[in-house]
């Protein structure tokens, strides 16, 4: 019989207790991102929860739990001989900065997709898919804070300067569709960044294209890019130079009909810019912090959408290299490669 040691018991519950006060904390972090905790520490900190209560315009007493929880998970620091609370440089970047890195939003998404338990274990009971659209509203707007950082971070700065040639057309001015858009955070920056460009969004969620819109408006770049309401296999137009999908071939249902309709509506010689999470080919090079947020999520959102829309065997957003290939050799594609990555994300290039 195998005897289960001590050691194995404390390394085991040491995971569990780091486990479930992540868990825990994310609504708290989710409370202080919107009641403003974390903006009134980078503006006017260090405080005591009683300044940080006045600041803000609430309880003192409930301030006065969050703060020491939050200081234990290392989101802010505790200074015990004022008593008082504050944020180093990189929290404040973190947590409450609009343009940092958004790690609320990260905590938002997650917390939507525990909302949406109930359907989703319904649906490993029946098989039946869960659409994009059937969601918590908290997994469109959560997950746009989720992504956008990272977009900010490396798409005109690494991932299209690893196109040769793309960063020029760009600037010279080339047609492009950004398919799978979501709010737009990715058809924003191009439109941006390239005001000789044409950018269009294109995305099958309406409430997601309706907010992008407002989006575009708030940003003062509603004359630069517009966006509709279509799929991946039939947005309309052709002769684009540029197509791009951020983070969703993997959520399709049919990636290889996309695919197929993405070369067509190229011009020739048109560039598919494909950016997937970052993912190994085998399930045990995934077997790592980064892969264990992916499939969960991808357990919550990318495979259900995709048997929502008829997949047989959903991709998953850690399916790796081998089968974005399959699918961009499938539809045609003259050339495919590994243009960049993070550690995040994979880049990748593909020529019609």
């Amino acid at each position: 019989m195998t005897t289960v040691t001590e050691e194995q018991i404390d390394e085991l519950l040491g995971r569990f207790v780091t486990d479930l006060g992540a868990t825990i904390s994310a609504g708290n972090v989710l409370i202080g991102d919107k009641l403003g905790f974390y903006r009134a520490l980078a503006e006017a900190g260090p405080l005591t929860p009683r300044e940080l209560a006045v600041y803000t315009d609430t309880a003192e007493r409930y301030v006065r739990e969050w703060l020491p929880g939050q200081a234990a998970g290392g989101y802010i620091r505790f200074d015990e001989s004022t008593g008082q609370y504050s944020l180093t440089e990189a929290q404040a970047l973190a947590f409450a900065d609009p343009a940092g890195l958004v790690l609320p939003g990260a905590f938002q998404l997650a917390v939507a997709c525990l909302a949406d338990e109930p359907a989703i274990l319904d649906a490993f009971r029946t098989g039946r898919g869960v659409a994009w659209g059937d969601h918590h509203p908290d997994v469109f707007t959560g997950c746009e804070r989720f992504f956008r950082p990272g977009y900010v971070a490396n798409l005109v700065t690494s991932w299209i300067p690893a196109i040769p040639g793309l960063p020029q057309q760009l600037e010279a001015g080339l047609r492009v569709a950004d398919v799978g858009c979501g709010l737009g955070p990715s058809t924003r920056i191009l439109a941006g960044t390239y005001p000789a460009s044409t950018v269009r969004g294109f995305d099958a969620h309406p409430a997601s294209i309706e907010l992008a819109r407002e989006a575009a408006a708030e940003a003062g770049l509603a004359e630069r890019c517009d966006f509709a309401v279509a799929r991946a296999q039939d947005f309309p137009g052709t002769g684009y130079g540029l197509v791009t999908t951020f983070d969703c071939l993997h959520d399709m249902g049919d990636p290889v009909g996309a695919a197929r309709h993405i070369r067509d509506a190229l011009a020739e010689d048109g560039i598919w810019l494909i950016v997937e999470p970052f993912a190994e080919d085998s399930v045990a090079e995934n077997l790592n912090p980064v892969g264990r947020v992916y499939y969960s999520f991808s357990t919550f959102l990318c495979v259900p959408h995709a048997i929502s829309e008829g997949a047989d065997d959903a991709l998953g957003n850690q399916a790796g290299e081998a089968p974005v290939r399959s699918i961009v050799e499938a539809a045609g594609f003259r050339t495919f490669r590994r243009a960049a990555q993070t550690p995040f994300n994979i880049v990748y290039e593909a020529r019609a």
